[in-house]
């Protein structure tokens, strides 16, 4: 009798040590539990940058299909996404509701340089992450002062630098007139230009004409830069700007070598409405596959899209890129929380995202995504495309501004 006690009681402790080792073994913060994780997001669903709005619906749709199968190491993510209006004032009290009210684990995505900045030293002093912000100012990847911010697609300076290397290559006597938002989103991309062009951009560049996201329009200065005698165009817009821009142009008659930053490349938010005969040679930069490009037709990544566009977001357009994106980098994060298994505070969501070394189905052959605790740039390879009337064509080689 004395012996079967004993044996329960040996019993009961290792059961009790398992339990304990087990319990352990889970690490939470607050929006992180046994069954549900928390993530905020912050989009303008409306205001002069609405068009960027669906790719918060398409994050919202990814975690749909992630929670459908199954969640994460068997936790479901609660995806808490609010407006802006791309206004950065409201971007820092959405950004405390989310952090202070609805205690998420971290916020994901949130969109635009200038709302970026206005909530990056609050974010970094509350230690609550600012990840895979959806701009691609440099300001993003330096760990050092600011360890609880990452960027995710390639930095606006490294695509200027591109856009200048084709310049000096195939058109050295070019006369360069640059369109710009009047910010930092803006000013990043200029600085890229203007250090590729190197000690040539002061008389390559004639015209430098800015615009304020409270204008209505940029036809002015449109008519401005045809009057400046520029043969050649870098349009550093978002895309209800970009889309007036070169619809614009094609009014005025003003046919330059028309260079169109990445971020307002959607042929249906932003080719579609400026007229896609207006569109017509534009060149620019990619890192993520076209669904407009035919080439992609069988491609397994893209067919996986589709069927994923058609069953959790049926009302999403079929031939805007923006959605491919918030599809590409709500797969990132999704990695994230994987690598994080059971320790889900936000010092190891940090760690985990400086720790990957991945490829994406939809991201271009030879585009990869990683990181590492002193590099927060997940993609910096980009190739060069030019718009056919239909669709992004690729050419040359992909660019990797590490060298590689």
């Amino acid at each position: 009798m004395k012996l079967r006690h004993l044996s329960l009681a040996v019993a009961g402790i290792a059961a009790a040590a398992i339990s304990v080792s087990a319990l352990a073994q889970k690490k939470y913060d607050s929006g992180a539990t046994d069954s549900e994780i928390k993530i905020g997001d912050i989009k303008p669903y409306s205001g002069p940058a609405s068009a960027y709005g669906t790719i918060g619906k398409a994050i919202g749709a990814y975690f749909d299909k992630v929670n459908a199968e199954g969640g994460i190491n068997g936790r479901k993510i609660k995806h808490i996404s609010l407006d802006d209006g791309y206004n950065p004032a409201k971007t820092v009290e959405q950004a405390r509701k989310l952090v202070e009210e609805e205690e998420v684990l971290f916020v994901f995505n949130p969109l635009g340089t200038p709302p970026n900045t206005a909530i990056q030293k609050y974010m970094n002093s509350k230690k609550v992450p600012q990840l895979f912000v959806a701009t691609g100012a440099t300001k993003w990847g330096n760990p050092k002062e600011f360890p609880w911010t990452m960027g995710w697609q390639p930095n606006y300076q490294t695509e200027g630098k591109i856009y200048a290397a084709h310049i000096l290559e195939t058109k050295p006597n070019a006369k360069i007139g640059i369109l710009f938002q009047n910010d930092d989103y803006g000013k990043d991309y200029v600085k890229g230009l203007e250090d590729g062009l190197g000690d040539k951009a002061k008389t390559m560049i004639v015209s430098k004409v800015s615009y304020e996201v409270t204008d209505p329009t940029v036809d002015s200065q449109m008519v401005t830069l045809k009057g400046s005698g520029a043969d050649t165009f870098f349009n550093v817009t978002t895309p209800k700007f970009a889309a007036q821009a070169i619809k614009k142009a094609a009014e005025i008659g003003w046919k330059p070598t028309h260079y169109l930053n990445n971020v307002s490349a959607s042929v249906g938010s932003v080719l579609t409405p400026a007229g896609l005969d207006n569109a017509v040679g534009l060149i620019t930069t990619a890192y993520l596959k076209d669904p407009t490009d035919p080439q992609w037709a069988n491609d397994k990544g893209m067919q996986e899209w589709k069927a994923w566009m058609g069953k959790y977001y049926p009302s999403g357009d079929l031939k805007d890129g923006s959605n491919v994106y918030g599809y590409s980098v709500a797969q990132t994060v999704v990695q994230v929380l994987k690598q994080c298994g059971d320790n889900l505070t936000r010092e190891n969501v940090m760690k985990q995202a400086a720790s990957l070394n991945m490829t994406l189905p939809l991201t271009l052959p030879g585009v990869n995504v990683k990181t590492g605790p002193s590099d927060f740039y997940p993609i910096e390879r980009e190739q060069l495309a030019r718009f056919d009337g239909k669709t992004w064509v690729l050419f040359g080689k992909v660019y990797d501004p590490s060298g590689n």
